[in-house]
């Protein structure tokens, strides 16, 4: 199973790509900026796919938070049946989703938070390694030890994130103890991804070091592309710098422009190190038909032949 949850790109174009291709696909929920808006976006999924698809719901801390509720509620009034909550502790949104027949699983950075999503009843994790695009956490650790680490504290489904790309990944993350694996970068360098076609080339361009860590100082660590807005916004942190001091260079609005018009220094966009992996920018059902045939070549070939 390969799922999507990438802000500002999980909308019904690439989320019906990805599940007409046998994968599940998260349309995010706050990328659209009315609950309302959601519901069409469902039904707009829904016009382009018959298979099954989910929401990403994040919840994170906010002086004006969006109406969470009314989101929770437009998601389950939708029919959907399968919601990825991120960010913030999910448990108010818990009971609803389940008294609806909606199975939740909750995306977390430690096996810390792995365990206290399991014990309020999520019915699986997606587990974030260090490589992962957007927040890795604190600890730095990276998923060839947090997939089994986490595997082995939960008795509920792990998926793992952060560096998959192929199908030595999946491979990779079957034998750690995992379901299946989460992509966002390699889904976001796909013909169906409604992001500039300059972004994708700059993905297949970058290897596994043109990313920066921001906002460490700060205890909120993101990975995103390395640029001049991204490497400025770590010189000033490093430097002592606090949120204020980068606040304009970190807006929503000037990241929406990179993807947008494909003006790669308007602002910060995210990217994982496994974009060091990513050298073209196919279809949605190309890139999960080869990953599945080199998973496929892998276990029986090379593998088989190792255990013979």
């Amino acid at each position: 199973m390969d799922t999507l949850a990438e802000p500002g790109v999980g909308r019904a174009e690439l989320v019906a790509a990805v599940a007409n291709a046998s994968a599940l696909g998260f349309l995010t929920a706050l990328t659209q900026p009315t609950p309302e808006a959601l519901e069409r976006e469902i039904a707009r999924c829904r016009e382009m796919t018959d298979k099954p698809f989910g929401v990403n719901l994040t919840i994170l801390p906010s002086i004006t938070p969006p109406p969470y509720d009314e989101y929770r509620r437009a998601i389950v009034e939708s029919g959907v049946k399968i919601v990825e909550t991120a960010g913030s502790n999910p448990r108010e949104h818990l009971p609803e989703f389940h008294a609806h027949g909606i199975k939740v699983l909750h995306k977390c950075t430690s096996v810390r938070h792995a365990v206290t999503a399991q014990e309020i009843g999520v019915d699986g994790v997606s587990i974030d390694g260090f490589e992962c695009a957007g927040h890795p956490g604190e600890d730095d650790v990276p998923g060839l030890v947090l997939i089994p680490a986490t595997v082995n504290r939960l008795s509920i489904p792990v998926i793992a994130s952060g560096g998959f790309a192929d199908g030595r990944g999946l491979v990779a993350a079957l034998a750690l103890g995992a379901e299946g694996i989460n992509m966002g970068t390699r889904f976001l360098c796909t013909q169906e991804a409604s992001v500039h076609q300059r972004v994708k080339e700059q993905i297949v361009a970058n290897s596994e070091l043109d990313t920066e860590l921001i906002f460490r100082p700060l205890r909120n660590t993101a990975r995103v592309a390395s640029n001049a807005v991204s490497r400025k916004v770590v010189e000033i942190l490093d430097n002592g710098g606090e949120f204020p001091d980068v606040r304009d260079l970190v807006t929503g609005v000037r990241g929406r422009r990179v993807f947008e018009d494909g003006d790669l220094e308007a602002g910060i966009w995210s990217a994982g190190l496994a974009q060091g992996l990513i050298a073209d920018i196919p279809t949605v059902r190309e890139l999960v038909d080869r990953i599945v045939r080199e998973a496929e070549e892998l276990i029986t070939g090379r593998l088989a032949a190792v255990c013979e």
